[in-house]
């Protein structure tokens, strides 16, 4: 689903309220997939709160920490996991309870690892550039990587034409939807419906 959805916002809102909000919009913009960052006061009440109002939505939870956060939100019904960073006691609670974890990484070696059990996060990928992702994908074949962190909405293409599985995007979207709906809107629906 991550691939198909090309860009993921990854939202850290201020509110459960503000969250939800924030969703309805991406959703009503055509995007698929979403990662709510635990960050976000009242996380898991604004998990659930999504999950009742969009039951189709690939949901994610973003900054997984450790066992106690997989569990609270396998129950909530979320449909991925991220870590930031290699986090085994977090791999090990989300395959025993079956639930997709993009787990973080920087390095070569950190992404190998990663990309061993699914999508990769590289984080953080701003700092790098999509130079940097085109030069490991040949040294790890079948990656699926997901950069993150820092990319703004009009480097999503570069990312994409570098190899990217989808493309992490925070508050730059935020702000583009806040300053044009409609336009951020049709440049969603152009990234999520192009060709890879």
């Amino acid at each position: 689903m991550l691939g198909r959805a090309r860009v993921l916002p990854v939202l850290r809102s201020d509110s459960a309220a503000s969250a939800r909000a924030q969703v309805d919009a991406l959703v009503g913009a055509g995007l698929p997939a979403i990662e709510l960052t635990r960050s976000t006061p009242g996380w898991a009440e604004a998990l659930a709160g999504v999950r009742l109002a969009h039951p189709q939505l690939c949901l994610g939870l973003g900054t997984v920490r450790d066992a106690d956060d997989v569990r609270r939100a396998h129950d909530l019904e979320v449909d991925f996991l991220v870590s930031p960073w290699p986090a085994p006691a977090v791999r090990a609670a989300a395959d025993e309870l079956g639930v997709p974890l993009v787990e973080g990484g920087f390095t070569p070696g950190e992404l190998a690892a990663a990309a061993a059990h699914g999508p990769a996060k590289l984080f953080p990928a701003a700092p790098v550039g999509p130079g940097y992702l085109r030069a490991l994908l040949p040294v790890l074949p079948g990656a699926r990587v997901l950069p993150t962190g820092g990319i703004g909405l009009d480097a999503v293409p570069a990312w994409l034409d570098a190899g990217a599985h989808a493309v992490g995007v925070g508050s730059d979207l935020l702000r583009a939807l806040v300053a044009d709906p409609a336009g951020t809107a049709e440049r969603l629906g152009d990234l999520v419906g192009g060709a890879r």
